[in-house]
């Protein structure tokens, strides 16, 4: 499949895109491939929980808006979501405080692109049971989980393309119905077993790289800086230098990734646990680049 098939899936993603405005002023974290599952041992982000609820506390406590941009919810392993709910209610309880003010917008992925479905997201994202009282709760009432999402800069009139990244990469676009089967059926036992998957575009730098370079090509065309995930490989390109850029996951081996958005400015940070001279362990953030204007 060509590279122009891929343009065309990205420039009809941009068509539909849902437009938010901001400003120097504003505050966002955008995170990507969370990949939340439901505690096995073929649930790469359970390592990281901890790491992810501070993060969301922290962004929450300072007024940040959290986008997700896709393969929040491992939907190719597991198919009920109720599970995953479950098995990170106080993760899920916190969400839904951020969307239920106004501080929180989902895109999806191809690993949760059942999303698309407002009747699916209806039944399995309107509301949680919370495990401590077994209380239903609102959720994320009347959501509607989108392809993506357009930036727009109030003032200087700049835009940023949010989105998956999938549309770049034809078999998890085209054949993810295929994917999930495999994964679902055939590698998640083996994964428990130790073994990884395959199907995973970051298990594949070659494919990862062409993913990146048909973003890439899309945004300097367009003349629009695209931000994406699902190639787990985090990238912020000094200004004038690229209009790819990418958060990185959640399911890195020994940190998170975010890009945060603040006064005007953009930075890519991971958090990981850290090591006090007593031996104690704590999380902190740190800076994985210099921070570039967004204008």
């Amino acid at each position: 499949m060509t590279s122009k098939a891929s343009q065309r899936r990205i420039s009809a993603a941009y068509d539909l895109a849902k437009c938010l405005s901001i400003d120097s002023s504003s505050r966002l974290v955008l995170m990507s491939d969370i990949h939340r599952g439901r505690g096995t041992g073929a649930d790469e982000f359970a390592k990281n929980q901890k790491l992810y609820y501070t993060a969301l506390r922290h962004y929450d406590r300072e007024g940040y808006t959290y986008l997700e941009l896709g393969d929040g919810d491992e939907l190719w392993q597991e198919r009920r979501m109720w599970e995953i709910k479950e098995e990170y209610d106080y993760i899920f309880s916190l969400l839904a405080k951020l969307y239920l003010e106004g501080r929180f917008h989902m895109i999806y992925g191809n690993h949760d692109r059942v999303k698309r479905s407002e009747t699916w997201v209806r039944a399995n994202l309107y509301d949680y049971i919370a495990r401590a009282d077994g209380v239903s709760r609102p959720l994320f009432p009347d959501m509607l989980v989108e392809e993506a999402i357009l930036l727009r800069h109030k003032q200087a009139g700049s835009a940023f393309l949010l989105l998956h990244g999938h549309q770049a990469d034809f078999f998890n676009y085209r054949l993810w119905w295929l994917g999930r089967f495999l994964v679902r059926y055939l590698w998640k036992p083996l994964e428990l077993l130790g073994l990884r998957n395959p199907f995973d575009t970051n298990q594949s730098p070659r494919r990862s790289t062409r993913v990146e370079r048909i973003l890439a090509s899309w945004g300097e065309r367009e003349d629009i800086s695209i931000i994406a995930g699902h190639t787990h490989r985090p990238k912020l390109p000094k200004r004038g230098e690229g209009r790819y850029i990418n958060t990185g996951s959640a399911v890195h081996t020994r940190y998170i990734t975010a890009l945060e958005i603040r006064d005007g400015e953009m930075c890519l940070v991971k958090w990981e646990v850290a090591v006090k001279e007593d031996g104690s362990l704590y999380i902190t953030k740190e800076p994985m680049t210099g921070a570039r204007p967004i204008v």
